[in-house]
């Protein structure tokens, strides 16, 4: 069920009534367990889950959203951690992601700044805990995070840019979710920071992935990178990464468009105040839009195909979804993306590192 309460509206690119329709698309999908699959039939993987309940906060489903965070606490392991994949009451890959782990810490402070719910923050806090502190074991001495452990618990040797700028904002989010609940963080704070001077200086530490979309604005998006330095950034990928006119191309090597991608590049130029180069971004997303609200996953160019065929999700809609929140602020929860809700950034130097600070 909705609530009254202001709905995200982009005037002129998209309506209000528009995003009830596609919002209510992704509680169609929701099990009774309270997870949320990519589609109809499909695997849930907990971060993507996170992003439809993140959607379903700011649009008032909040049963459905209280439901999806209850789901993560009723399957986390005893190691604080998730398996990757999941399909219906199964295990589909038993892979332990470290990005994917930590991104509830981020959908449940999103779920209090919507909301002002701190009972239900209370309620989720031990597993947001336990979920930081599992990923936190695998920091590395360069402040990267080692991005998973195999399907026999080895972890691999190698972080990624990507999924490391992701736990960056997750920590940040658990700090901020542990002083409103009055828990104090710290050790979480000191690692953010030694994290957040990895993403922004030392992109060599991570595996090269330089052809991917996420890994050009992620730095970006998850606010360790701001100011000249990430509009430089966003300004030296942009004809790589852009098809203009269509949106970000998921691959760099393919004129792919994903309308994720291409909803998550609108939050970081948000992020920079670069409003009118993000709502001509965000535009492009409507011919992804189907007329019952979902969205396709992708469209390939120039013949215009759907790929994966035909394949719409949840988690491209629920990024539809906080990108018009953010960019009409309708929400209370509308800034969690532009960085205003946290303290100011650290950056901690490894000793010996010979860069300077970053100067946002």
């Amino acid at each position: 069920m909705t609530t009254t309460r202001t709905l995200p509206e982009v005037p002129g690119l998209l309506s209000a009534q528009e995003l009830l329709v596609t919002a209510a698309n992704i509680a169609r999908l929701q099990r009774a367990s309270g997870a949320i699959p990519w589609f109809e039939g499909g695997h849930c993987d907990p971060w993507n889950h996170v992003e439809a309940a993140m959607a379903l906060s700011v649009t008032g489903h909040l049963e459905q959203a209280r439901a999806a965070y209850r789901w993560l606490a009723n399957t986390q392991l005893a190691d604080g951690s998730w398996f990757n994949y999941y399909l219906a009451d199964a295990v589909k890959d038993t892979r332990l992601d470290t990005n994917v782990c930590a991104y509830v810490a981020a959908g449940v402070y999103h779920y209090l700044l919507a909301t002002d719910d701190a009972d239900f923050a209370r309620e989720m806090w031990p597993c947001v805990e336990r979920a930081i502190d599992f990923v936190l074991r695998w920091q590395l001495e360069d402040g990267t995070i080692r991005w998973s452990l195999d399907s026999v618990g080895r972890p691999e040797s190698y972080a990624l840019l990507t999924g490391s700028s992701s736990i960056f904002h997750s920590l940040r989010c658990g700090v901020a979710l542990g002083e409103r609940l009055d828990v104090q963080k710290p050790a979480w704070e000191l690692c953010a920071g030694r994290l957040a001077h990895a993403v922004a200086h030392h992109p060599g530490a991570f595996a090269p992935k330089n052809e991917f979309a996420m890994d050009w604005y992620y730095p970006i998006f998850c606010g360790a990178l701001g100011g000249a330095p990430g509009e430089k950034r966003l300004a030296d990928g942009w004809e790589r990464h852009v098809m203009d006119g269509y949106g970000v191309r998921c691959v760099s090597t393919n004129d792919w468009v994903t309308a994720a991608e291409t909803a998550e590049c609108v939050l970081a130029l948000d992020a920079l105040g670069l409003t009118s180069q993000a709502l001509e971004l965000f535009s492009c997303t409507r011919r992804h839009r189907r007329e019952d609200g979902a969205y396709w996953t992708g469209i390939a160019y120039p013949d215009a195909l759907t790929f994966p065929h035909e394949e719409t999700t949840s988690y491209t809609a629920a990024a539809i979804i906080l990108a018009a929140d953010a960019l009409s602020s309708s929400s209370k929860a509308s800034g969690i993306f532009r960085h205003g809700e946290f303290g100011s950034l650290m950056d901690l130097r490894e000793p010996g590192c010979p860069l300077p600070l970053l100067q946002a």
